[in-house]
């Protein structure tokens, strides 16, 4: 391992103070707008899980979702500390999760390079959009992300051999810890193999490393066993192709949202491969640790996540999240060995892409679903006696995630809460019983979300169709409709009720 030089007392303590830095930055821009972007499927289930009982989060994760478990349990305990939840309550613990991942980023970055390099990396991940995106998302990729970065630099403490029991030790428990936040984290592993390979630390050592991450994979089996049963709960995820590993890299730098432009996009892409080409120019000047490190974190993950999805499709950007500190730090990395004219062009060409996507992740719409704009909608428009018709999978839950908005509103669509029997989604109610509530209702918001899997948006089609056919039969008529990100509303009513139809607003 490489020895960092002495430095006189005032130097040392600068140092320190510059070293919390990073995760300070990471977690002022971890809340910086967090309210502003609309709760979207996934946050809406966080919400609505998170504030049941007890035995009722066991039951569903007994059937359904166990891979989200811990982080279920974690938003319980937030709920409970602070008598409820909301948008920005279930979003704090993910900017905090994001610091942490900054912090160790910053520890791995002095061990494998010196402060430079550990400020360097520490404040690249800060300041990344995509960090920040998931700093303000209200699930556990944030909390795979910092699990991650420590659990490479216990690695990289046990190859020192300092310590290495007390080191293994904590590592066998962040490995575990790793797979109960999200089991395909795991894929971690892998690349710390090869990390292993390259740096050829010894026999014992090998076998020690080995020993921790079988305990660490042994406390995961459990939740594997119980997540096994319920594969049928994974969504769909997008098809490997050809452009799949330079949309991965993209989207590490920035997330996937459309309302940046796509030129500002492709600058910053081709800025970062810019920043590796230099890096691999000047390869012999970098820290040699840091690479062997980085690299496989980058690399190996992705591809291994790609090779299962030939056979069970499974590529999703957001579970390969854990390997944006690896960008980071090979990305610092270039910049310590990269001359300094350079280092300022490479950053100048950066700087207004990762002004704009910063600005994009916090709008209103940035996510995939407008759950504002229904809010939003029926605030203004709606009127006594009126009553909602939710369409497409997990829709429903917009009135129990934000049961405020929705009071004297009711469900006419569902049969039982998804609470009530232990599900992620409510029980549809029968044609027979919806008939029957129709019968009894003068305007009916009808709220379709669109943003859905494949295999979802059929059968969401599907129950439209069937929800259509039965407003129809009861005499409603659509008289105006409104349209946002993921969501459509369309207001039927009865011609008979001699109220004027509400016009949502544009």
């Amino acid at each position: 391992m490489p020895v960092i030089p002495g430095a006189s007392a005032g130097r040392a303590r600068w140092m320190r103070a510059a070293g919390w830095t990073p995760p300070v930055v990471g977690l002022v821009l971890g809340i910086w707008g967090n309210t502003e972007p609309s709760a979207w499927t996934d946050e809406i289930v966080t919400i609505d899980v998170a504030r049941r009982s007890w035995p009722q989060m066991m039951e569903l994760l007994g059937q359904v979702d166990a891979v989200h478990g811990l982080h279920y349990v974690l938003m319980y305990l937030v709920g409970q500390a602070n008598g409820g939840l909301n948008e920005f309550l279930t979003r704090v613990p993910s900017a905090v999760a994001v610091a942490v991942a900054v912090a160790g980023l910053s520890w791995l970055g002095r061990l494998l390079g010196g402060p430079r390099l550990g400020l360097c990396a520490g404040l690249l991940l800060a300041v990344l959009p995509t960090a920040s995106r998931y700093a303000q998302e209200a699930r556990s990729f944030a909390f795979v992300m910092a699990v991650a970065a420590l659990a490479t630099a216990a690695l990289v403490k046990v190859l020192a051999g300092r310590a290495r029991g007390r080191w293994l030790t904590g590592y066998a428990v962040l490995i575990a810890l790793l797979g109960w936040f999200n089991v395909l984290g795991l894929l971690l592993l892998a690349a710390h193999a090869v990390t292993v390979v390259l740096l050829r630390p010894g026999r014992r050592v090998v076998v020690h490393l080995l020993l921790a991450q079988a305990a660490g994979i042994a406390a995961v089996v459990p939740l594997l066993i119980l997540a096994s049963a319920q594969s049928s709960a994974v969504g769909d995820a997008a098809p490997v192709t050809a452009t799949t590993l330079f949309n991965y890299f993209t989207w590490l730098l920035t997330p996937g949202q459309d309302t940046l432009p796509l030129a500002l996009k492709l600058l910053l892409t081709l800025t970062a491969l810019a920043a590796l080409a230099l890096l691999v120019v000047h390869r012999r000047t970098a820290p040699s640790l840091a690479l062997a490190v980085g690299v496989p974190w980058l690399a190996v993950p992705p591809l291994l996540l790609m090779a299962v999805s030939l056979g069970h499709p499974l590529f999703a950007y957001r579970y390969l999240l854990f390997c944006l500190p690896a960008l980071a730090l090979l990305l610092a990395t270039a910049a310590t060995v990269v001359p300094p004219r350079r280092q300022l062009l490479l950053a100048l060409l950066a700087a207004v892409p990762l002004a704009a996507s910063h600005l994009a992740i916090r709008q209103e719409d940035s996510r995939q679903w407008d759950t504002r704009a229904v809010i939003r909608t029926l605030r203004i428009h709606d009127a006594p006696g009126d009553a909602v018709l939710f369409s497409g999978a997990r829709c429903g839950l917009i009135a129990t995630a934000f049961k405020e908005a929705f009071t004297g509103r009711p469900d006419l669509g569902a049969a039982r809460t998804a609470a009530g029997f232990g599900a992620l989604d409510n029980l549809p109610a029968d044609p027979d019983l919806l008939q029957r509530r129709l019968t009894h209702t003068p305007r009916v918001w009808h709220i379709t979300c669109n943003h859905l899997s494949s295999g979802a948006r059929q059968a969401a089609a599907r129950a439209t169709a069937s929800q259509e056919r039965a407003l129809a039969r009861a005499g409603f008529s659509p008289v105006s409709h409104h349209s946002a990100r993921g969501v459509d509303i369309t207001l039927e009513q009865r011609p008979t009720t001699g109220r004027p139809a509400g016009e949502p607003a544009p």
